[in-house]
């Protein structure tokens, strides 16, 4: 059996044997160094920032020695390699780009950044001296112990020794009884240095690689994964509209005017019916084409935003719609498009299945939220679960990091909800 950690290894029956006391040792010891040079650097950039803090000139270097638990940190995760055969990845995400400004704004707004801040501090000042106290007192009785017959014959000239300078022994029986209480001490240091480097790389791990970090970041990285497919998806919506409206409808635009042309110069007949009637699908054909780009991206959202789409949208609907949306500026497109689908989905169902006579749509911007919400005065009774076509909406929205909600008790009303988290978008305020 493999074993990957010395808490593993403690409860081996061969654990003396093994190179994990020795491992455990190492751990413990190499932490003095560490912390050690540490303290040295703390002490010397706070002073530094302190004295050059009246000429401005010292703030930088203090918001650097904030990030002075990044190089610890690393340094520690690869330490717990000595007793910790798991892999310690580091918690931090990549930047959100490129240059240094973008990495240290980054790094400043991860809690990792300050929990690791934090554990250097507890290392400079705590942890280093409680790991070389102990490794010193587990390491250092049995092997003073064990050395004692050494010491009397070198130093005490065979005559008489003071053990661990708390008792004499003043023969070689003592001398011998010494030692071999030494070795026995020593047996059991190896089991005490085990349980020490164990508890103290957990809270390593716990502070500078937690187990959930991974996974943290895998969440964080699906959620942007899914974002780039949704701007992907636009981006996609909006070239086959383009390709519609530029390419298939210009030539429909075209056949049908040669067509009319085509008619007024035919004299009565069959040809001229023939033509007629073949104007008359070029025109129906055409306008299906419209609506078909209208609904992949209509051109209103992409020109003037998600106000003029919705009453565009309001226009078109079945059911009178009063629309009141208050948006004085362009929010990102993603969110544009999802609301303004919803919101076209939800006219759909209203035209189709609540029996209203009137519907209102109302939409405003406050605190970084999109709120748009549409009611009906209709029989109620919907459920999106019911093949409304809001659950796929829905997903769209969750993407975002929004919400949708309705409410529509029997006989009515029904408000449906929308709540998107956004910004405006700064280049419209230029």
């Amino acid at each position: 059996m493999r074993l990957l950690t010395v808490r593993q290894a403690l409860a081996h029956p061969r654990f003396l044997l093994t190179a994990w006391p020795w491992r455990a040792a190492g751990y413990l010891l190499s932490s003095a160094p560490v912390g050690l040079a540490v303290l040295m650097v703390l002490l010397v950039g706070v002073a530094l920032g302190g004295v050059l803090a009246v000429v401005l000139v010292g703030l930088p270097l203090l918001a650097l020695l904030a990030l002075l638990g990044l190089p610890v940190a690393a340094v520690e995760r690869r330490r717990l390699r000595l007793v910790d055969g798991r892999p310690a990845r580091s918690p931090h995400r990549a930047p959100d780009g490129p240059g240094p400004a973008v990495w240290a704004r980054t790094r400043f707004r991860e809690p990792a950044t300050w929990r690791e801040l934090g554990f250097t501090l507890v290392l400079a000042t705590v942890l280093w001296p409680l790991d070389l106290l102990v490794a010193a007192v587990v390491l250092g009785v049995p092997l003073g112990l064990l050395g004692t017959p050494l010491v009397m014959a070198t130093v005490g000239g065979g005559e008489e020794v003071r053990v661990l300078k708390l008792w004499l022994a003043t023969s070689w029986p003592q001398a011998s009884a010494a030692a071999l209480v030494g070795l026995l001490t020593l047996a059991v240091s190896g089991y005490v240095l085990g349980a020490v480097a164990a508890g103290r790389a957990e809270l390593t791990r716990a502070l500078l690689a937690p187990a959930d970090g991974e996974r943290q970041e895998q969440v964080a990285e699906l959620v942007r994964s899914r974002v780039r497919l949704v701007d992907a998806f636009e981006a996609e919506r909006r070239r086959i509209e383009r390709d519609l409206h530029d390419g298939a409808q210009q030539r429909l635009v075209a056949l049908s005017m040669t067509l009319g042309l085509a008619r007024l110069d035919a004299p009565p007949g069959p040809l001229a019916d023939q033509l007629a009637k073949a104007h008359d699908e070029a025109g129906k054909a055409l306008a299906e084409l419209r609506d078909l780009i209208q609904g992949i991206h209509p051109q209103v959202l992409a020109d003037h935003g998600l106000g003029a789409a919705v009453a565009d949208a309001a226009d078109r609907s079945a059911v009178p719609v009063d629309v009141s949306v208050d948006l004085p500026g362009r929010l990102p497109e993603a969110v544009e498009a999802a609301a303004y689908f919803v919101v076209c989905e939800a006219l759909a169902n209203i035209g189709k299945h609540s029996g209203a006579g009137r519907a209102e749509v109302t939409g405003r911007h406050e605190s970084g939220l999109l709120a748009l919400e549409v009611r009906d005065d209709g029989r109620g009774g919907a459920d999106a679960e019911r093949g409304s076509g809001l659950t796929g909406l829905a997903d769209r929205v969750s993407v975002l990091d929004g919400t949708i909600s309705l409410s529509s008790p029997p006989g009515g009303p029904t408000l449906l909800r929308v709540e998107i988290p956004c910004e405006w978008r700064t280049e419209h305020f230029a």
